[in-house]
């Protein structure tokens, strides 16, 4: 089942050629996917890799994440069925067997991250509430029952209602990152550049770099919603308004971004970002103690508590759509009452997660991360050979690269682990 079908937003005649409200509020909305707490990470754990790993990262980033996430959403759209979610389209594929695996371990690569923001969620605005209102932490179990009782209402009000909202939240995030890279440029330093070259350092360093790259601006959970909304409201036209979207969405990431990776890393000294590692603290708690700065450390709850509803909001998306694909194939329930059931379920996970506040996240992290690299580089790329109306798509630079990049990926993943 899709999860907006009922939403009477759809516009078939509407003009794929010109760029209109309806582009930007989706454009946004997979930002603030994106844009989740790992960004306040992602300075110290790529640029403490050195700053020409730090470079050619940032000139693969672009095409990465718009040639993933284009291929992602050509692979949903690629489905003969008209309202086709993720899950009818991989068992359409793929085959029902093989489908039904892959929609499961699907939706485990996004649960487990929804479970990460409900407890940053409540962490943020708890230590807010102790550390800059200056009053006792409130009860744990009311405080997160609130705040993603709070955030799942955004999602049950209607598509619309969560596109606004996006549009509400992201600005001020965009607003915020612009000026906080902008507030440390009188600070920046030249980087240290050594006088020998290890090109075997080099190359380890930017394969356990692809991971953390891939993940920073990654928006799969809500591409699947994302392009069956266009396919409603564009029709036939929907693929080339996708493709455009996306565009737009990844130059939107990559220069707001980088541009913060980059002065944050241009600020601190190679010594400083490995310190800063070894602390396994964000970038500004760090940055606050070095410059002394209140502004800074004021900033940190705002960016937080904004990064992890915008990008909750997102993955809620992915989850309740493929939670409810499962449920569909597996049980008798209405589509009512199994959207009820699904969102019901996801609450109480959240909500108990919250309030346990376990250890074990970044483990539930780690299990999702090769799962995301798969669907999002992998799978879809696979899918180019072996679906005929992907094929035009073969021999393409753009499938070369995003298969071996999602190969690198999974691999350098699990070299971490082991």
């Amino acid at each position: 089942m899709s999860l907006s079908q009922g939403i009477p937003l759809s516009n078939i005649s509407a003009d794929q050629s010109c760029w209109n409200r309806h582009d930007t509020s989706w454009m946004l909305s997979l930002f603030g996917t994106a844009v989740g707490a790992g960004i306040l990470f992602l300075p110290i754990n790529i640029g403490a890799g050195g700053f020409w790993p730090l470079v050619i990262m940032a000139l693969l980033a672009g095409p990465m994440t718009f040639f993933a996430h284009r291929g992602l959403a050509r692979f949903v759209l690629s489905s003969s069925q008209s309202n086709a979610d993720f899950t009818n389209v991989v068992e359409e594929h793929f085959g029902v067997s093989t489908g039904r695996i892959i929609s499961v371990l699907y939706f485990l690569s996004i649960f487990p991250i929804l479970l990460i923001y409900g407890v940053g969620l409540t962490n943020t605005v708890d230590s807010f509430i102790v550390n800059q209102l200056g009053m006792s932490s409130p009860s744990r179990i009311v405080l997160s029952g609130i705040l993603v009782l709070g955030m799942i209402s955004v999602m049950l009000a209607g598509e619309k209602i969560m596109l606004k909202v996006f549009e509400v939240i992201v600005y001020p995030l965009a607003f915020i990152l612009a000026g906080l890279s902008l507030y440390l440029v009188p600070s920046w330093h030249l980087p240290e550049m050594s006088n020998t070259f290890d090109i075997g350092q080099l190359s380890t360093t930017l394969w356990l770099a692809i991971p953390v790259t891939v993940f920073a601006f990654s928006h799969a959970a809500a591409i699947s919603s994302f392009a069956g909304a266009q396919r409603r409201h564009y029709g036939d036209k929907a693929l080339p308004k996708t493709e455009q979207i996306l565009k737009r969405t990844s130059v939107m990431l990559i220069s707001f971004v980088l541009f913060f990776v980059f002065s944050c890393v241009l600020s601190l000294s190679s010594e400083q970002l490995l310190e800063a590692k070894m602390q396994n603290v964000s970038v500004l708690s760090y940055l606050a103690n070095v410059h002394d700065s209140q502004f800074i450390v004021a900033l940190g709850p705002l960016i937080a508590f904004i990064a992890i509803s915008s990008s909750f909001l997102g993955h809620f998306l992915g989850a309740r759509e493929s939670l409810n694909g499962l449920l569909q194939k597996q049980t008798r329930f209405s589509n009512k009452n199994m959207d009820r059931l699904g969102i019901i379920f996801m609450f109480f996970c959240i909500w108990g997660a919250a309030v346990l506040n376990p250890s074990i996240l970044g483990m539930m992290e780690a299990f999702s991360g090769p799962i995301i690299a798969m669907i999002l580089f992998v799978m879809p790329m696979i899918a180019v050979y072996k679906v005929e109306v992907l094929k035009q798509y073969r021999r393409h630079f753009s499938t070369y690269f995003i298969l071996g990049m999602g190969l690198l990926a999974v691999s350098a993943i699990i070299f971490n682990l082991v």
